[in-house]
C-alpha cells in the first residue's frame, strides 16, 4: 500500500519490538512499563492511564520521535499521539506540564515535518497545531515549554515561522496531491489567530496562495476548503500589511462570486464578516459598489439565516455601502468634471468633507484622476481650470496620509512650479498654495489657504 494513503487505524495495528529498542538503550526501562501498560489497551485504559500520568507519555514519545529513525515506528507513535489528542484536543496541554521544562518536545515533530511521507508529516503538522494552541498564553517567547530551561529549547517563534513555511511550500508544491493543500489551509486557519503567524504568512508572500482557492464549491469537500480559506482572508483582514496585499489582489471579486452563489450559511458568513472589516478601508467600498455587492447584500437580507451575528453583519454592511454609494456619486461627479477637462470652482472643490470622505477613491485605476489633473496643468489654456488643477492637488496634498510622496513621484512639482510665473493672479496664487503644502506639508501651509 502507498504510505501515503495509510490510516491511524492501519498503523495502529502493527506490533512493535519495544523490547529490542530498550536491549539498544533507545527507550529506558521506565519507557518500557509505560508503554506495555497503554499499548494496544481500549480506549478507557488509555485515558485514565493519561489521566493519572499523561506527562511521562508525552515525554516517553516525544523522546522515541527524537531517538528512534525507523518508519514503521515513527508512523505508529505519531498515530498514538494523533488519536490521543483526537479523543481530547485538551491533551496537548501535557506537552507544556512544567515536568517537561528541559524538553525541546517542538523539534520532533518540526524535524519529521520536512523529512518524513504524507503520513509523516500530515501527523507532524496536526499535533503541532494543536500543541501550539494549547501553550500558556502568557510564556510566548520562551523556551519550547514556557519554563527557563538549562538545556536550548526552539522558541515558540522559531516554531511558528517554521510551520508557516512547510505550509506554503504545501500550498505551493503539495506533498500529496489531494491532501496537501486541504491539510495546509485546515491548519491555517487555526494558526491565523497568532500574530507572528500572520506576519510570517504575508512575508513568505504566502496571501497569493489563498486567492486561486477562492472559487465556489460544490461537493462536501470542497465547500469545506473554500470555507477554511474564507476563514484564513478573514483572519488576515484584521492585519494590516495583509489588507494592502488584499487590495491589489483579486481577491474582493472573487469572494463576491462566492458569496452570490453559495447557500452554506457558514461560509456566507465568513465572508460576510470579511466584508464588513474592508468596507473601510482604502478603495475596498466603492469596489464592493461596482462589483454589485449592494444588490447581493439587499438579495442576502431576504433569505431566512439562523446566524445573528450574520444578520447584524449583513445590516452593518448595508449601511456602509449605502454611504459609499454617497460618497461615490458626489467623487463621479467630480471626476467627470476632471476627465472632461471642465474644471470650475463648482462647491465639492471647497468642501472640506469632499476631500476628507472621498480622497481615498483618487487611488483608483492607479491615481487616474490624479494623473489627468497633472496633465490639465500641462496642456490647458484656461485660467480657471488650471487654478482649480492647482487648488485640487493642493488638497489632495493636504488629505492623502501619502499626499505629497505621491504627487512628487508622479512629477507634478515642475508642471506647478511653471503655473507660479503665469499671467493669471488666480492660477500663480493656487500654484504658490499647492507649491507650500508639496514644501511644508499640511500642518505649516494650512493657514495659507485663506
Amino acid at each position: 500500500m502507498d504510505r501515503a494513503e495509510l490510516s491511524t487505524e492501519q498503523v495502529l495495528k502493527r506490533d512493535i519490538p519495544w523490547e529490542t529498542y530498550m536491549t539498544t538503550k533507545l527507550i529506558s526501562g521506565t519507557g518500557l512499563q509505560l508503554l506495555r501498560r497503554y499499548d494496544n489497551r481500549a480506549e478507557s485504559v488509555r485515558a485514565q492511564l493519561l489521566d493519572d500520568d499523561g506527562p511521562a507519555y508525552v515525554q516517553v514519545f516525544v523522546n522515541i520521535l527524537r531517538d528512534i529513525f525507523k518508519e514503521e515506528t515513527v508512523e505508529y507513535v505519531l498515530a498514538l499521539i494523533d488519536e490521543m489528542l483526537t479523543a481530547n484536543p485538551k491533551r496537548a496541554r501535557l506537552f507544556h506540564d512544567k515536568s517537561l521544562a528541559n524538553e525541546d518536545t517542538y523539534e520532533p515533530f518540526l524535524r519529521l515535518l520536512w523529512k518524513g511521507n504524507w503520513f509523516i508529516q500530515e501527523k507532524s503538522c496536526k499535533i503541532l497545531a494543536l500543541i501550539v494552541s494549547a501553550r500558556p498564553k502568557t510564556q510566548d517567547g520562551v523556551v519550547a515549554n514556557g519554563e527557563n530551561s538549562k538545556k536550548k529549547g526552539t522558541t515558540i517563534n522559531d516554531v511558528l515561522k517554521e510551520l508557516v513555511e512547510w505550509l506554503c511550500t504545501q500550498l505551493k508544491k503539495p506533498s500529496h496531491p489531494t491532501c496537501g493543500i486541504p491539510t495546509a489551509i485546515n491548519c491555517l486557519a487555526s494558526l491565523l489567530k497568532e500574530p507572528v503567524v500572520r506576519s510570517s504568512f504575508v512575508q513568505a508572500d504566502g496571501v497569493k496562495l489563498l486567492i486561486p482557492l477562492i472559487t465556489p464549491a460544490s461537493t462536501q469537500q470542497s465547500i469545506q476548503l473554500l470555507y477554511e480559506t474564507c476563514l484564513c482572508v478573514w483572519l488576515l483582514s484584521y492585519y494590516e500589511p495583509a489588507i494592502e496585499y488584499l487590495a491589489t489582489s483579486r481577491a474582493l471579486p472573487r469572494l463576491v462570486d462566492v458569496v452570490r452563489s453559495s447557500t452554506k450559511e457558514k461560509v456566507v458568513r465568513v465572508v460576510v464578516l470579511t466584508f464588513r472589516n474592508l468596507l473601510s478601508k482604502g478603495t475596498f467600498g466603492a469596489q464592493m459598489v461596482d462589483l454589485g455587492l449592494p444588490q447581493i447584500v439587499q438579495s442576502l437580507k431576504a433569505q431566512a439565516w439562523s446566524d445573528e451575528d450574520l444578520l447584524e453583519a449583513l445590516n452593518h454592511l448595508e449601511d456602509g455601502l449605502k454611504d459609499n454609494i454617497k460618497k461615490l456619486s458626489s467623487f463621479n461627479k467630480y471626476k467627470q468634471e476632471v476627465l472632461l477637462g471642465h474644471l470650475d470652482w463648482s462647491p465639492m472643490h471647497k468642501d472640506p468633507l469632499f476631500w476628507r470622505d472621498n480622497v481615498s477613491c483618487f487611488e483608483e485605476n492607479d491615481f487616474q484622476v490624479l494623473r489627468v489633473l497633472i496633465t490639465i496643468m500641462e496642456t490647458s489654456s484656461d485660467p480657471r481650470a488650471l487654478a482649480v488643477a492647482c487648488f485640487d492637488l493642493s488638497q489632495f496634498i493636504q488629505h492623502h496620509p501619502a499626499g505629497r510622496v505621491i504627487v512628487n513621484d508622479l512629477k507634478a512639482k515642475e508642471r506647478v512650479m511653471k503655473l507660479m510665473n503665469h499671467d493669471s493672479a488666480e492660477v500663480t496664487k493656487n500654484a504658490l498654495l499647492c507649491i507650500q503644502r508639496l514644501f511644508l506639508g499640511a500642518k505649516y501651509a494650512s493657514f495659507l489657504q485663506a
